[in-house]
This record gives structure tokens, C-alpha cells and sequence, in this order.
């Protein structure tokens, strides 16, 4: 499991002749369910959207442990961030290429995978898109279809937040070829799109992505407002009515910042509106409330359980990712397993960041998330549970607790890796409304402010740069969860992991950019356009090995 086994052994390089791009990701040449049997059969139907959550958990390929899916891309983004670092034995890292900037082109199995997984995804749901007629479905169908329209949203606003292009300290707006490729994402594919088009089927714009995501998510909100929407237990594993008007609440957040970066400050203030609406409008719709202190400490079910979030993803002892024992979610991020990849079975931890962690003040129950460094007033207060294995009382300074092993079990994977995973948290919705406010010039909502409290009792707004205050706080509530990239790439954040006291481990990953990382610009892979000519010479630059790692000076 060491890391050059895996990068070289494993053949980072892969072949552009053995791989296959979005074209072959879309248009299968086989199906489990024809049109017209889903048309006659809302079994046939349901078989088909309840294969959507279960595509998230997919393991991409067993021989790359760091494949396993969407849950696996979370980890990525949040490599990618200064938030989250492997502390002891580094070398079991599955996830260092992305942490260190290496092996990020085109000719690279790295971005493969991402795009691979995402297109593979986006296939099936095209599939159930295509292959429900409105006009002759039953309820239950519509509710399905809803779904789908819910999953292709979601899907194409992670492209597009992580393939568009922004200016940054090493490529301001062109790219190898001398293109200028600022606000591309990634080619549009549904239902309804021919091979030939797919051909010849160029970077959509971000206005043009934004208003694909805004009608699929309108076509979502029409077919679960509740009139069709006859699936009633769906265990937090579909999207719902309230997950729509969040995602609704991410993209508005998203168009905000990139009005607002190119100087159209009146629609930044109405994207920034619409955030705030959808934000309020998810939070009323839902009947998830914010994790407790006493939820989230609790050390056999803290942040493993579907309904303690508004869109979960389940992995159960049924899923391919948990039988491996260690490709999966819980593997590479609690620390309190014996079976995983952190933990007592390898001696590596997934840790805060240090100066994020003494962001945190000693007040606020969070910082009990993670382990105390020695001489702390909270040393010694991280709860964990029992194995016979050895004591995790002796995990490392600022190492998580957060992600729990199922029911608390450490040392059996069929139980302690069937976990849930949050894909979007009713939380997130008032730090999206909370910015989205102060991004229009008013003060934080009320509602915040109680919600912050229920965190730390002594929260204050801050006088001064209040936006600062709520991404800060947002990044500690949404620590390991994947969502810090998403903000720190659209407000032109820097990453410091190099500076006197750093915990970032890694020495060859200690790098300090002034603004986004160029990192956060992915790469499209060759075989994509080796098959659509119209992304020749339009790919994002690759970022590699630009940045010099700090060494203390």
C-alpha cells in the first residue's frame, strides 16, 4: 500500500488507447431497461432510480483504493484545500497526487477517474431522464423522474464548480495553446444528445451551464413539490423538495461570485438574493434539523447515520465498497477503526488543518470534533469508543473524530463501514444564506446568528469582514465533507500550508499560493478530445508541479 507501489507500479500513465471518454460513457451499447418497458412498468421505473444512489457508492476500479465513487471526489476536493492533512504513515495516503499537485494533465489516470465517474454517472441518469414520457407516468414515475433531474443538477454543478476555469497566481486566462478558456466548465450531454453531437460538443460557458442546472432543477422542483411525489420513504438516500431548493441555493451562490468577479455587480446582487430565497425556502422544507452536540459527539453514531443530513449516500455491507474492507468512505476517514486506512490499522490519521483548529474557540463544542494538542483546556476531552485492539485515546494532535464507524464498531468492517456520508447538510443552508446576505451589503440573519449559538454560545457577528467569519465557520462545520474547495475556488481564497508550526506532514505538499489554486482548475482528460474535436486546444492548463513547496524560509 505504499505510495510508490501505487503511483508507479499501478501505472499513473494510462493508455489513451485502453481508456474511453464521455462518448462511450453515454451512449451504452446494451440496456437492463428499454424505453418502452419503463414506460409500461413503474417497477421497471423504480429499479432505475434506486440504481442512482447506489452508482454514487460504485467502486471505479479495485486496483486505484481511491475509486470508490462520489464519496471518494469529496476526499479529493478536500485534499485539495489547506483544511485536512495525513498525519503518521503518510505513505498509506491514497489521495497524495492530488494533495502534492503531481501527475494532474491530460495524459494522467487521476482526472480520468473523476471524469470518468461522473459521465459513467450522468449515463444513467440520462438513461431514466430519456426514458420516462411525462405524459403517460404514473405519480410514482414522476417522482422518479424528479429525482433524476435532481442527480443530473447536482452532477453537472460539481463539473462545472471543478472544471471551470478561473484566473489564478499561475494562468490568468489562456492556456498552453494560447486559448483563452476563462468561465468554460464542460460539455453538456442528455438524454436527447446524438453521437454526432457529442462530436463536436464544446465547454459550455457558465452562464449557459448555470441555466442547464437552473431548468433541470425547475423540472425537479415541478415533478417533488408534493402533488406527484408519492414515494413517501425514501430514507434521506433520494433527493427531496428541500434538496432541490438547496441545490437551487448552491448554484445561485456560485453565479453570485462569478458575477461578482466580473464586475456585473447588479446580477451578483441578485444571484446573491436568489442564494438567500432558496437557502430559506430548503431550510422550511425540510424536516432535518441541525446535528446536536450530543449527536455529533456521540461516538456510535456521530456523522455515520442518513438521518442526521438532508441527502445522504448509505453504504451497507451489500456494497461492493464496503465488502473490500477498505475502498470505501469510512476506510480513509475515521480514525477510530482498526480495519481502515487511517486508524490503529496503519498508524495514519486524517487531521485539521492547525491554524484552522485554533480558529475554533475553546467555547465552541466542534473543537471537540478533534484531538487536543497536549497542554490544551480540552485535552483529553475527545470521546471514542472501545476496541481491544489498542486505545485511540493516543491518536495524534488535531486528528478528526468526527466520522464515526457504524454503530461504533471498530473492528468489523460489515457493520462499522456501512455508513452514511452527507452529500448536502441542512446546516450548509444557513452559512449559504448567512453570505449570501452579507454578500448583498445586510447584516447576518438572526436565524444565523441563534444557529451559530447553538454551536458557541459566545458567537458574535464580526464588525468586519463578516464574510470571512461565516466561511470560517462554515469550513469547520463542513470539515472532511468536501465542500471547503467549492468556496475557497470562487471567493479567490489562498491555501497556506507552509508557514512556522505547520502540521501539513507532507513536505512535498507545503505550498502557499496567493489566490485560488491553479490545482482547483481541473484538467479534462485526452481521450475526451481525442472524440470531441471541439476540445482541442480548449482544456484547462495543467497545474503540475507549478507551485514550490515551502521550506521554511
Amino acid at each position: 500500500m505504499k505510495k510508490i507501489n501505487i503511483a508507479i507500479l499501478g501505472a499513473v500513465v494510462f493508455s489513451m488507447t485502453s481508456l474511453t471518454g464521455c462518448l462511450d460513457e453515454t451512449f451504452p451499447q446494451s440496456s437492463t431497461a428499454t424505453d418502452e418497458q419503463v414506460a409500461q412498468s413503474p417497477a421497471a421505473t423504480a429499479n432505475m432510480a434506486a440504481g442512482l444512489p447506489a452508482s454514487t457508492l460504485k467502486v471505479w476500479d479495485r486496483n486505484r483504493h481511491y475509486s470508490f465513487g462520489l464519496p471518494a471526489v469529496m476526499i479529493v476536493r478536500d485534499f485539495m484545500t489547506g483544511d485536512r492533512y495525513h498525519s503518521g504513515e503518510i505513505d498509506y495516503s491514497q489521495f497524495w497526487a492530488w494533495e502534492e499537485n503531481k501527475y494532474q494533465g491530460d495524459g494522467y489516470i487521476f482526472p480520468q477517474f473523476i471524469w470518468n465517474y461522473y459521465y459513467g454517472n450522468l449515463l444513467s441518469v440520462n438513461q431514466l431522464v430519456g426514458a420516462i414520457n411525462p405524459e403517460i407516468a404514473t405519480d410514482e414515475q414522476l417522482t422518479y423522474l424528479g429525482n433524476a433531474y435532481a442527480y443530473r443538477a447536482m452532477l453537472y454543478l460539481d463539473l462545472a464548480r471543478m472544471f471551470e476555469f478561473l484566473p489564478n497566481d499561475i494562468y490568468s486566462d489562456v492556456n498552453e495553446q494560447g486559448m483563452d478558456v476563462r468561465y468554460l466548465t464542460v460539455p453538456i450531454i442528455t438524454d436527447k444528445t446524438t453521437p454526432e453531437q457529442a462530436a463536436n460538443n464544446p465547454r459550455a460557458k457558465h452562464e449557459e451551464m448555470a441555466l442547464f442546472i437552473l431548468n433541470d432543477l425547475k423540472e425537479a422542483e415541478k415533478y417533488l413539490d408534493g402533488s406527484h411525489n408519492q414515494v413517501k420513504e425514501q430514507s434521506n438516500i433520494q433527493p427531496d423538495i428541500a434538496c432541490v431548493y438547496g441545490l437551487m441555493a448552491r448554484l445561485h451562490l456560485w453565479n453570485g461570485s462569478y458575477y461578482a468577479e466580473i464586475g456585473e455587480e447588479t446580477k451578483s446582487k441578485e444571484a446573491f438574493a436568489n442564494a438567500s430565497e432558496y437557502a430559506q425556502k430548503s431550510i422550511q422544507a425540510t424536516s432535518v434539523q441541525p446535528i446536536t452536540k450530543d449527536e455529533a459527539l456521540n461516538t456510535a453514531t456521530g456523522f455515520n447515520t442518513a438521518s442526521q443530513f438532508m441527502w445522504a449516500m448509505q453504504q451497507t455491507n451489500s456494497n461492493v465498497c464496503v465488502q473490500t474492507g477498505i475502498i470505501n468512505w469510512t476506510s480513509m476517514v475515521s480514525n477510530q477503526t482498526t480495519f481502515g486506512y487511517t486508524g490503529l490499522g496503519t498508524g495514519m490519521y486524517v487531521v485539521i488543518d492547525k491554524n484552522l483548529y485554533d480558529k475554533i474557540p475553546d467555547t465552541d463544542w466542534r473543537k471537540l470534533e478533534f484531538v487536543a494538542p497536549e497542554g490544551s483546556p480540552l485535552e483529553g476531552q475527545t470521546q471514542f469508543p472501545v476496541t481491544q485492539a489498542g486505545s485511540f485515546e493516543d491518536n495524534p494532535a488535531y486528528s478528526s473524530a468526527k466520522f464515526r464507524p457504524g454503530n461504533g464498531d471498530t473492528d468489523d468492517y460489515n457493520v462499522g463501514a456501512a455508513t452514511a456520508i452527507p452529500l448536502m447538510r441542512v446546516e450548509e443552508m444557513y452559512f449559504i444564506w448567512a453570505e449570501a446576505e452579507v454578500q448583498q451589503g445586510n447584516d447576518m440573519p438572526s436565524q444565523f446568528v441563534e444557529f451559530m449559538k447553538s454551536r458557541d454560545p459566545e458567537f458574535t457577528p464580526a464588525a468586519e469582514f463578516p464574510v470571512d467569519q461565516i466561511i470560517t465557520n462554515k469550513r469547520i462545520e463542513l470539515w472532511g465533507e468536501g465542500q471547503a474547495y467549492f468556496d475557497i475556488k470562487r471567493l479567490n481564497m489562498s491555501v497556506t500550508r507552509g508557514y512556522a508550526g505547520t502540521n501539513c506532514q507532507d513536505d512535498k505538499a507545503r505550498f502557499n499560493t496567493n489566490g485560488r489554486p491553479a490545482w482547483m482548475n481541473l484538467v479534462m482528460v485526452k481521450t475526451e478530445s481525442n472524440n470531441n474535436h471541439a476540445l482541442e486546444g480548449m482544456n484547462n492548463p495543467d497545474p503540475s508541479d507549478k507551485y514550490v513547496p515551502w521550506t521554511g524560509q
